[in-house]
């Protein structure tokens, strides 16, 4: 039942997975670029599924940065708190520190060096995530995202994994 594959579809979907990086030096192209080439070339069922599969990733690390940000700010929340008394602390001192300035400093550090490190970490999968669709699509294989949400409904087919030209 499966049709072949045109190597412009593979190219269309593989381009439409790579599109996302667009957004590294446009605001919210992850989301516009492939959205435009998915909807002007929806109508063949390999790049309809890539398109749904590239705009689902691209929610679902919104999502994750949204709630990397949501975790993080009870603690910044906390800190924040603390700062003023901090700057006073330094400014009143002014050039001599003393361990309870460094074990206040601490908590920041810690704060933005676990934040810092939680959305590298969702930087590194969704470089790979992306990479890694980009070279099934061109490989004429469906690829789902993994911990990617269904935001839009997908139509994974089991037959097409198995197609390769």
């Amino acid at each position: 039942m499966e049709t072949s594959i045109s190597e412009n579809q593979k190219n269309v979907s593989a381009f439409i997975h790579l599109s996302t990086f667009l957004k590294y030096f446009f605001p919210f192209a992850n989301f516009i670029a492939p959205l435009l080439i998915w909807t002007f070339n929806k109508e063949k069922a390999f790049v309809d599924e890539h398109g749904k599969q590239a705009i689902n990733f691209q929610l679902s690390v919104l999502v994750y940065t949204v709630l990397i940000g949501l975790i993080c700010l009870p603690f910044f929340i906390i800190f924040a708190t603390d700062f003023i008394s901090l700057i006073e602390s330094i400014d009143h001192n002014a050039g001599a520190f003393s361990v309870n300035n460094i074990q206040n400093l601490s908590g920041y550090i810690l704060l933005f060096g676990l934040a810092i490190l939680l959305l590298l970490g969702l930087f590194v999968f969704e470089l790979y995530a992306v990479i890694n669709a980009s070279i099934h699509a061109s490989r004429g294989l469906i690829y789902k995202y993994p911990l990617c949400i269904p935001f839009i409904k997908t139509n994974l087919n089991p037959i097409q994994n198995e197609h390769i030209s």
